[in-house]
């Protein structure tokens, strides 16, 4: 697709999973690298990444990461679509993204970076199989 192209929503819900495995792709390197901070960020994107790509299944958008995680617990965890521990997670990968970008004397350990990465694999692989049984469900509308 071209930049001046307008796509579909299945468009958009691909290229929003794509971009989560490639910022999660961004993390395991940050990681390799001894760069744990960056790794926190890139894994955390991964998974905002994916909650939007959920999202776009609905047509819904949210331009704060606040809003976007909110709705997602409200419309997907507390209803049990994706199960409830996924929830404490994110929220937990939201605290130490926060803190490894703006904290100044934050400490990241490997530990930390091993389980961020873990948690995103896990919501990425959790996502992707939910949109695959869902696209086949929209609408296939150009935004």
């Amino acid at each position: 697709m071209q930049p001046d192209e307008i796509g579909t929503k299945k468009d958009l819900i691909l290229y929003r999973i794509e971009t989560a495995k490639e910022d999660l792709k961004s993390a395991v390197l940050l990681r390799d690298a001894g760069l744990y901070k960056g790794a926190n960020n890139r894994a955390y994107y991964a998974v905002f990444h994916a909650i939007n790509a959920v999202h776009a299944l609905n047509g819904n958008a949210y331009k704060r990461h606040k809003d976007a995680i909110a709705n997602f617990n409200k419309e997907y965890v507390k209803t049990k679509i994706f199960p409830r521990d996924i929830g404490r997670k994110i929220a937990g990968m939201e605290e130490i993204r926060h803190a490894s970008d703006y904290d100044d004397f934050y400490i990241a350990s490997i530990e930390e970076v091993n389980e961020q990465i873990l948690v995103a694999e896990e919501f990425i692989e959790m996502v992707q199989k939910y949109c695959e049984q869902h696209l086949e469900d929209i609408c296939d509308d150009r935004f």
